[in-house]
């Protein structure tokens, strides 16, 4: 009978380099290996963390030959950013892989697409280019000059096949001398991340006490619930407080639409790790405005920008809109958490809308100064408000009435109604009250009442609790008073929504 060879856990299931015993090949491996034979073709790898990128890289360089002039350099350091924006002063280069490209400025960018040019022009036998980024990041070496395109090669590197993962376990289990019974959770929960199948593996091997190869061939009996419990008990230490702050944003607003949060849970059910935050705002309309807010003025960048810890976990591409995870534990981490308790934690009142809009707001055109300031307020406290002129291209070739009725009869959590002098007078406001008079008893409309309109002109205005407006004094102090109360009001509101379901369950 013969004695397996001996091999420690950490060498098989391996939780950083490049693994040995457990190598499997991506998909586009063989791609990977061509481009590396072709002289002067510079090779552009993007994909998330975790999917296999650096390994593969390290594998076919050996097997290309490459291995004994090889330089690498990541743009997470200073001293290597350094280096590669002098790389065109550096030929011949040997084999240079550049990790975090997506991380360098734009003319460092630049740089490097002319230099791939160049090689590519003269068919360079001694210089290869291997940059490695995130999704997409083919694309922004190409906007620099179409002509790029051809000369080089862009190799992307999505989830792996179940096929692939299970081999890689399998290769494991050999070289411990085991088998494990929980392999199909495994892939299921891997998504496609060799990382990530190796780290749950690692574990439960740990669980086990299996810490080197079994004479005697061993089958492990484990929970995967156990293993995944265990592991994200270890991981919140790592992430824990990192997912907070994110999720908080730059500053926590509990009555509003929580969009920092959400751009994290969108990011959590992404199957390849990132997000486009323009279409997943799209696509969940009741965070639009909330979303499209702090991408758009710069305040997702600089909250990332403002914490280190942050910028080990995420990226965030202003050019493509593109948030993106750069650590697979941590993908493991968020799309395992349990949202609901993450969000009471963070400290929003939910993580559920009850509606589209938490206002609508209707007005007459001369009032157009108040509700435009009115509103650009309102969605500093991150919720979401209709207001007509930031939605015209959704109502453009829609029609019109059909468009806003629902909005102020039901899509709103609250409609304000400004109610000026000409407030009685215009037909859309006219046909916009109607939709909504009904929801002054229940006490869903809040009436703001211009000093230059008689009150009795507005008979069931006069009947509720209204917000008093004075035409002569300061606008701003105003608006920040009238903004105030309103999201006091809405998350007073959205508590008792939230208790009474919470109650009922």
């Amino acid at each position: 009978m013969n004695t397996p060879r001996i091999f420690e856990l950490q060498d098989v299931f391996v939780l950083s380099g490049t693994p040995e015993h457990t190598f499997v090949q991506p998909v586009e491996y063989t791609r990977l290996l061509v481009a590396l034979r072709t002289a002067g073709r510079s090779i552009v790898i993007e994909g998330p963390s975790g999917i296999g990128k650096t390994t593969a890289v390290n594998k076919a360089i050996g097997e290309a030959g490459l291995a004994q002039r090889v330089l690498l350099l990541s743009a997470r350091k200073p001293e290597d950013v350094a280096f590669i924006c002098d790389l065109p002063n550096q030929l011949p280069l040997g084999t240079v892989v550049i990790d975090d490209f997506h991380r360098l400025d734009y003319s460092f960018k630049k740089n490097l697409a002319d230099l791939m040019k160049t090689l590519a022009d003269e068919g360079a036998a001694d210089s290869k280019l291997v940059v490695l980024g995130i999704p997409n990041a083919g694309q922004s070496l190409i906007s620099f000059g179409k002509d790029l395109a051809n000369r080089i090669e862009v190799i992307p590197f999505e989830a792996n096949p179940e096929f692939k993962v299970g081999e890689l376990i399998t290769k494991g289990e050999h070289a411990l001398n085991v088998s494990i019974n929980i392999k199909d959770e495994i892939i299921n929960a891997a998504q496609g991340s060799f990382y990530i199948a190796q780290m749950l593996a690692y574990h439960t091997c740990i669980r086990s006490n299996i810490l080197v190869t079994c004479l005697d061939f061993t089958t492990i009996e484990e929970s995967y619930e156990s293993v995944k419990t265990k592991v994200m008990e270890s991981l919140a230490r790592s992430f824990s407080d990192t997912t907070i702050s994110f999720a908080r944003g730059t500053k926590l607003r509990r009555e509003g639409r929580a969009p920092y949060l959400h751009l994290l849970y969108w990011l959590s059910q992404s199957k390849n790790w990132s997000i486009n935050a323009d279409r997943e705002a799209d696509r969940h309309p009741e965070q639009r405005g909330s979303v499209s807010q702090v991408v758009s003025k710069g305040f997702l960048t600089a909250l990332i920008e403002s914490s280190e810890d942050i910028q080990r976990v995420l990226h965030f591409d202003q050019t493509s809109n593109i948030l993106v995870v750069q650590d697979p534990q941590f993908v493991f981490y968020i799309r395992n958490l349990s949202w609901p308790h993450l969000s009471e934690e963070v400290g929003f009142l939910s993580m559920d809308f009850p509606s589209r809009y938490d206002f609508a707001l209707s007005f007459a055109g001369p009032d157009r100064t108040i509700a435009e300031a009115l509103f650009n307020s309102l969605i500093e406290y991150e919720l979401e408000v209709f207001y007509d002129r930031n939605e015209q291209h959704r109502i453009i070739a829609e029609d019109v009435e059909e468009y806003l009725a629902p909005i102020y009869s039901s899509d709103a959590l609250l409609v304000v109604c400004i109610l000026g002098p000409e407030y009685p007078k215009r037909i859309w406001t006219k046909f916009e009250s109607s939709q909504f008079k009904q929801r002054f008893k229940p006490g869903e409309v809040i009436p703001i009442v211009l000093d230059t309109a008689p009150l009795g002109a507005f008979d069931l205005a006069a009947q509720v609790g209204y917000i008093s407006w004075d035409t002569s004094a300061d606008l701003k102090a105003q608006v920040t008073r009238v903004a105030e109360l309103l999201n006091l009001k809405c998350g007073e509101i959205r508590k008792r929504m939230h208790e009474a379901s919470e109650s009922s369950v």
